[in-house]
């Protein structure tokens, strides 16, 4: 094999508990639908959309996977599984993990820059299976997005946005880890924030609660005691 093949393929099985070698990751249709996408891509930027749509189409066809050939897509991509769709002025940058049924969407043409209709995507980021991430935004370095996440705004670098619409969750500092995050959702705890505010105000309520039953039981009348 490439040396720059091999080295893709030690960068997506780094990242994938389930891949046992390099020829298993070879055969997984990521795989295949970003080599389809280097050639569309290639095409696209010659001019010759009608080729590159064919590639395009065949590679939908065999991998299930959309990946317009006018996005731009970094080194060491790593989609996982497919059906997945990214547009055509998305822009992906290195080291990005991308799970199943994620959509790199667009929005209004209007809200774009210079025709930008499709999210930015840096270096590091990792992509919960069914998030969906629209409009001409930009997740920052480093950001994880947890699973069925709806993402309609800027995301920090290092962040962790979770829920509909998403929204940052706290990080632990004691136990934070900057690297890799399989999967792209911290299954440790309760992390989305509605659910987080609702058990927050649950407590808030009991302790209320406590208080009256405190301040009621200091009104009752004393019982008066009978003189003999």
């Amino acid at each position: 094999m490439p040396s720059g093949l091999i080295a893709y393929l030690d960068s997506v099985k780094s990242r994938d508990p389930a891949a046992r070698s390099r020829w298993d990751v070879l055969f997984y249709p990521g795989v295949w639908a970003l080599g389809l996408h280097r050639v569309a891509h290639w095409l696209w930027e010659g001019h010759l959309f009608f080729v590159a749509r064919l590639v395009n189409h065949l590679a939908r066809f065999l991998t299930s996977i959309d990946i317009h050939p006018g996005a731009k897509i970094g080194a060491r991509f790593f989609l996982d599984h497919g059906f997945s769709v990214i547009g055509e002025s998305a822009e992906i940058h290195d080291d990005v993990t991308i799970y199943q049924h994620v959509t790199l969407g667009g929005t209004n043409p209007t809200t774009g820059v210079g025709g930008k209709r499709h999210p930015t995507i840096c270096s590091g980021v990792v992509i919960g299976s069914g998030a969906q991430v629209l409009g001409p935004i930009e997740v920052g370095e480093g950001a994880k997005i947890g699973a069925n996440s709806v993402v309609t705004k800027d995301v920090p670098a290092s962040a962790t946005v979770v829920g509909i619409p998403a929204k940052p969750v706290p990080v632990d500092t004691v136990h934070y880890s900057p690297g890799f995050l399989p999967y792209g959702t911290p299954c440790g705890e309760d992390v989305d924030p509605a659910r987080l505010r609702v058990a927050e105000l649950e407590r808030e309520l009991d302790d209320l609660r406590k208080e009256v039953a405190a301040l009621s039981a200091e009104r009752q009348p004393r019982p008066k005691v009978k003189s003999a």
